[in-house]
């Protein structure tokens, strides 16, 4: 019976151990080396996926013109079209991005959208990324300007990557 003993016992220390050395491996001590996709890779992506987007607005949003309904206005100034147009915009960016990481054109040109510690990709780091970030550039002429600072930073980010802790990197 002692013999039964010594060896459940030593069983259950190399289960010990082998527990630790699985959890020492699930944390990342040090983030993983990376490559950042600078400022002409990113602006291809965004225009084919803004082709993307039109092309969708075109199937979905068309039928209003035939209705009248495109110059109604609903909130102010706002048409229906308008609204419905920027909707689609920001819905296909924060759910391409937050199922899958990266957009149509960021998977055709092998680019990713990930967070700066490395971490998987929250809700509101989306959020601020592709609905206040894209806000903040499409409000003002000059704020679309501010893209240009992707091709001087170490990380090539943006203002709408620093808000949200985000960077586009390179898929290997």
């Amino acid at each position: 019976m002692d013999n039964y003993s010594d060896q459940h016992e030593e069983t259950w220390e190399q289960s010990e151990e082998e527990d630790q050395g699985v959890s020492r491996t699930e944390i990342r001590e040090e983030p993983l080396p990376v490559r950042y996709a600078g400022f002409w890779m990113r602006f291809w992506a965004y225009l084919l996926d803004l082709l993307i987007v039109f092309s969708v607005n075109g199937l979905l949003i068309s039928p209003l013109w035939f209705s009248g309904a495109e110059t109604m206005s609903v909130l102010g100034w706002f048409t229906l079209q308008g609204i419905l147009s920027a909707a689609t915009a920001y819905l296909y960016f924060l759910l391409m991005t937050k199922w899958r990481t990266q957009t149509l054109g960021k998977m055709v040109f092998g680019l990713r959208v990930i967070r700066k510690d490395q971490l998987p990709l929250r809700w509101m780091d989306l959020v601020f990324r592709e609905v206040i970030g894209r806000f903040i550039h499409r409000s003002l002429w000059i704020t679309n300007v501010l893209y240009i600072i992707i091709g001087f930073t170490e990380q090539k980010e943006g203002v709408h990557d620093s808000i949200a802790d985000t960077r586009v990197i390179h898929v290997e």
